[in-house]
């Protein structure tokens, strides 16, 4: 005979799986590496000081 399997745990190992799946497909559709965000980051804060530069007092 074989060994009884438990059925909720079968179910949460499942639902845990395909959470973790989704959740990789989103880190790759969405995710940006470090050096892309400090590039952002970068070029948001020198328009920021062009933008500082050019207004009339």
């Amino acid at each position: 005979m074989t060994e009884p399997v438990n059925l909720n745990r079968f179910r949460k190992d499942k639902a845990r799986a395909e959470k973790k799946a989704r959740a990789d497909e989103n880190a790759v559709k969405f995710g940006r590496t470090k050096a892309q965000k400090d590039l952002d980051r970068a070029r948001a804060e020198k328009a920021d000081r062009d933008l500082d530069g050019k207004k009339r007092e």
